[in-house]
């Protein structure tokens, strides 16, 4: 039996984008401004979405409808936009295939669509999810759920999980939790309920500084923290979560009234059935150097953000970094020079702990403290500035510079 023909490009372009959210438009911005006139970015949405106000919204500080604006406005100046959604690489060809049916071809291909919720790795979870009392702000659909939910509950059981293994801003599951406790006390309902915290860590967060500001909230809201746990499976009939650690002991069983759920994370299937992933990866993340996020068996391909086998904590933060990386060392490529820009692998995670005030954790993939002002270390601490930053300035840095390749 013959081969099948190679797929023919009905399109080629010199930087070709996978994924049209930070990563993939703030990579395409740099790379434009670095003076590549031919960068195109596949994206099906009509919608840009931005994530990192979901916890805000979910929590009653912010409205839904400012974390989204059209996709066509969130477009950096001069790059293409193929409004469709990758099916298939082929690294040997250098093509995209799409769910069109049209193939587009490549010189250089960046991957970074994103990451994918696997709802069905926790048994009951995705049945449970369409049940009232359960809900995730992970999920554009369940943001305003979570809410409802958070902001009418007056007394009972509320559960929040964070959940094991890489995931986007995992650390963000935990603050619509602090937003509502703050709101259940002022409202003077907070005595009533039972609040339930699951983290899979032998601590809440994993750096010393961070963990006693956040043991000092979590004490202060009389929360119930359970370290080195996950959650096992959900009885939606009844309404039971089962937690504790994997392959061990018969977990604990938790009756809730609500649940609110970032469920366990992978990349997406269709790129996991590429190959770009290691032998030895079963969540399928594009196998990159992870300091110059090249890919390590072909050269052509870069990736960045949730989908890259990076070392660092996986957040928007990271991409700061991460898109200057790529571009200089792509442009780099172009004019046949090795990659020489390094991921120093710097994440954030902002912890909103109150209405009003924000725990500002940055570091490195030992958890080691990575401040972005060095003569500042306490500014980590619990303060009202960086709740400020978090909440106002910076979602306008993300829609006028970020998106557009300028900061």
């Amino acid at each position: 039996m013959s081969s099948p023909a190679p797929a023919v490009a009905s399109e080629r372009h010199q930087v070709l984008v996978i994924g049209g959210g930070n990563a993939g438009l703030s990579v395409a911005g740099r790379l434009h401004r670095y003076g590549v006139n031919d960068v195109a970015v596949i994206e099906p949405r009509a919608e840009h979405r931005y994530q990192p106000l979901f916890s805000h919204v979910a929590g009653g500080r912010a409205r839904l409808s400012s974390t989204v604006r059209p996709q066509a406005s969130a477009f950096p100046r001069g790059v293409q936009w193929i409004q469709d959604a990758a099916t298939t690489i082929d690294a040997d060809t250098r093509t995209v295939t799409l769910e069109s049916g049209d193939t587009v071809g490549y010189e250089h291909l960046i991957v970074c669509p994103g990451i994918q919720r696997d709802w069905g790795r926790i048994p009951g979870l995705a049945d449970a999810v369409q049940t009232p009392q359960v809900a995730s702000h992970y999920e554009f659909e369940l943001v305003n759920k979570t809410s409802r939910l958070l902001r009418d509950l007056r007394a009972g059981t509320a559960v929040f999980v964070e959940p094991p293994g890489p995931g986007s801003c995992s650390g963000a599951a935990q603050k619509p939790m602090y937003l509502a406790c703050d709101y259940w006390r002022r409202s003077g309902v907070l005595d009533g309920i039972r609040v339930v915290l699951v983290v899979p860590g032998e601590t809440v967060f994993g750096i010393p500084l961070i963990d006693q500001e956040l043991d000092r909230k979590i004490a202060e809201y009389g929360i119930e923290l359970r370290t080195s746990s996950e959650l096992l499976a959900v009885d939606g009939v009844d309404r039971i979560a089962t937690i504790g650690s994997a392959g061990g002991a018969a977990g604990e069983r938790i009756a809730y009234d609500v649940l609110n759920v970032v469920p366990p994370q992978s990349a997406p299937d269709w790129l996991r059935s590429t190959g770009l992933a290691a032998a030895d990866d079963p969540l399928g993340f594009v196998d990159v150097d992870p300091e110059t996020l090249q890919h390590r068996r072909h050269p052509q391909i870069w990736a960045l953000g949730d989908a890259a086998a990076t070392r660092n904590s996986k957040s928007g933060g990271a991409l700061r970094k991460q898109t200057t990386v790529v571009a200089k060392n792509l442009v780099a490529a172009l004019n046949s020079k090795p990659p020489s820009a390094r991921y120093d692998d710097y994440s954030v995670a902002p912890f909103t702990v109150s209405r009003h005030t924000v725990v500002f954790a940055e570091f490195d993939d030992q958890y080691r403290p990575q401040p972005t002002i060095p003569f500042w270390p306490d500014l980590a601490r619990e303060r009202r500035l960086t709740w400020v930053f978090d909440r106002y300035i910076l979602p306008w840095v993300y829609w006028h510079l970020i998106l557009k390749g300028r900061a």
